[in-house]
Order: structure tokens, then C-alpha cells, then sequence
């Protein structure tokens, strides 16, 4: 297992490394770093792509031993099949092309960031597995799949190592998405208290989750593998908002909103039966596979404060 600080030597191609992740991963990284992003990083070379529509430049992994990539398209929309076009050249031929010009470099090791999204919900409350594979959820869902399926391949058909981690909830300092709108909400005194369902949800800080990135690019184990990334807890919705409630130091309501109202705001529309499901549904997810490689998270949601926000 790598070590906190253990120098990394290699050359490392990250792409996406002016995200959200991939900010924290370099961070950690102490080698040859070059990033691919669609706007320069002030401290890094940087390689300015927009895999909208860019075709990634043919010299671009010369000299590269690693190539971590991160960037996707995750456009958080009901309809998103507008869009699909667009997940699919980013999500998927971008992610293909990279691959096979890894290959062509002599590129050693190829690291590609999913999501458990790629394998689908589970029918109950059962925590899938990366065995459990169900049908992909969304737009989102379907083309890391379908980039996991075509990158396997790839690497069954060459030396170069593939491994893929299926990331759960990302949070951590500077976090977006979901996360962010229900504190701001809570900060702010209009989200609604949620009730106590017991559904179960996975998630994972960004530092645990740039250790599982680490961690199967170097050990020689995570080849041809796909791995789910958790902290190894499981939290309720209402869990979840009574620990923002602490961070953001509002006093948690001693009521709560009954689940029966939800259910009925689910019958007015699809985009809010859609938004009330990803709200109070099951999102479990196992990473035993990934901690029988050694990894074992750090940090838990109550870590988070005020600043991260």
C-alpha cells in the first residue's frame, strides 16, 4: 500500500485535474505531473482539451508511464437523454481514444475513475458488489459502463495494466453537486427536515478517495479489475441531514417532514418522483474488494466543516 508520503517517481497523465478530484490528486502526486484540462492549470503543464469536441493531440502521452483519467461528463438532469450525445463522445469515445493512445505510447498503467452508477441500483437493501451488476442507471450510468467494457477489452488485448474504481458520493472541501444544495438549503432554513426511512447510502471524501486511486495504480493486484470506492460506512438521509445540521450549526428540528408527503409529491411529475427517489432511496454500495487490497478510509461525513462548503 502507498505510504502518505511516498514519493510517486513516475510521469502521471491526469486528465480532469482542475476538477473537484482531480485538484486533490495532485496534489499528492510528488512526480512528473501533466494534466489534460479544458483551462490551464497556473502550476502544471498542461495540455488545453475540451473532449467535447477536441480531438486529443497524438504526442500527448509521450514519455508518460501513468495516466489517470478523470474528466466525464455527469450533467445532473431527468432529461438527460437530450444530452446523450454529448455523454457518449466524453464518457465513452474520449475514454477509448485516450486508451488506445496509451497503448500506442507504451503507457504502463491506465487508472479510469467510473461510477457505481455504471453498476446499477440494487432491488433491496442490499449493499452491491462490483459482482452485483444491474442495469446502469441513467445516461450517466450506461456510458461508464459501456467505457469500463470497452477499456477491459483493451487491456485484455495489450500489456497495458486497466484498473477502473466505481466511485460512490464524492465529498470533501469544495464540494458541489447534491451534497452542497441541501447545506446551503439547511444553512439558509428552507430545507425540509427529512424523516427517518432507514434507506442506506454510500459515500466517500475526496482524500480516501485519491488513496483508492493510489492505491490500485500501483499495486499490480487492481489489473483488469473494477473496484467500488465507499468510506465503509452506511448513512441514512436522515442521518446525513442531522450531520449538516451539526456542521452548518443549525439546531436539528425535532420534527420532520412525514415520508407519506413525499410519496404523494412523487405522483405530480417524473422530475420530482426522480429528485424525492435519489432524496430518500438506497445507494449501498460495498468496498470489501477494494479493502482486501489494504484500503481502509479515514475520514467520515461528520469530518466535514463549515469552510468545506
Amino acid at each position: 500500500m502507498i505510504s502518505k508520503n511516498q514519493p510517486i517517481k513516475d510521469s502521471i497523465f491526469v486528465t480532469g485535474g482542475t476538477g473537484f478530484i482531480g485538484q486533490h490528486l495532485i496534489k499528492k502526486l510528488h512526480s512528473n505531473v501533466r494534466l489534460l484540462s479544458r483551462r490551464i492549470h497556473p502550476k502544471y503543464d498542461t495540455v488545453v482539451c475540451d473532449l467535447s469536441h477536441d480531438s486529443i493531440p497524438d504526442d500527448v502521452l509521450d514519455g508518460v508511464d501513468t495516466v489517470v483519467h478523470l474528466a466525464g461528463f455527469a450533467h445532473d438532469m431527468r432529461d438527460a437523454n437530450k444530452c446523450r450525445k454529448l455523454y457518449q463522445k466524453i464518457n465513452v469515445e474520449a475514454t477509448v481514444q485516450l486508451a488506445k493512445l496509451a497503448v500506442k505510447s507504451g503507457v504502463s498503467r491506465f487508472v479510469f475513475l467510473s461510477s457505481v452508477k455504471a453498476g446499477g441500483n440494487s432491488f433491496s437493501s442490499d449493499c452491491l458488489t462490483e459482482d452485483c451488476q444491474r442495469c446502469p442507471e441513467g445516461v450517466y450510468g450506461e456510458t461508464k459502463r459501456e467505457a469500463e467494457i470497452e477499456l477491459l477489452k483493451i487491456g485484455k488485448e495489450s500489456s497495458m495494466r486497466v484498473s477502473i474504481i466505481r466511485s460512490s458520493l464524492v465529498y470533501g472541501p469544495n464540494v458541489k453537486g447534491n451534497l452542497e444544495k441541501m447545506f446551503l438549503g439547511i444553512k439558509r432554513g428552507w430545507f425540509p427536515p427529512l424523516p427517518e426511512t432507514k434507506n442506506k447510502k454510500s459515500l466517500i471524501h475526496v482524500d480516501d478517495l485519491v488513496k483508492a486511486i493510489l492505491l490500485v495504480t500501483y499495486d499490480s493486484r487492481a489489473n483488469g479489475e473494477i473496484f467500488i470506492a465507499t468510506d465503509g460506512r452506511i448513512y441514512s438521509s436522515r442521518e446525513i441531514y442531522t450531520t449538516l445540521c451539526n456542521i452548518a450549526e443549525r439546531p436539528v428540528p425535532n420534527w420532520s417532514v412525514p415520508k407519506i408527503l413525499f410519496k404523494i409529491a412523487s405522483l405530480l411529475s417524473p422530475r420530482i418522483k426522480y429528485k424525492v427517489d435519489k432524496l430518500l432511496g438506497d445507494e449501498c454500495y460495498s468496498s470489501e474488494k477494494l479493502e482486501a487490497l489494504g484500503f481502509r478510509a479515514d475520514k467520515t461525513l461528520k469530518e466535514m466543516n463549515e469552510t468545506d462548503f
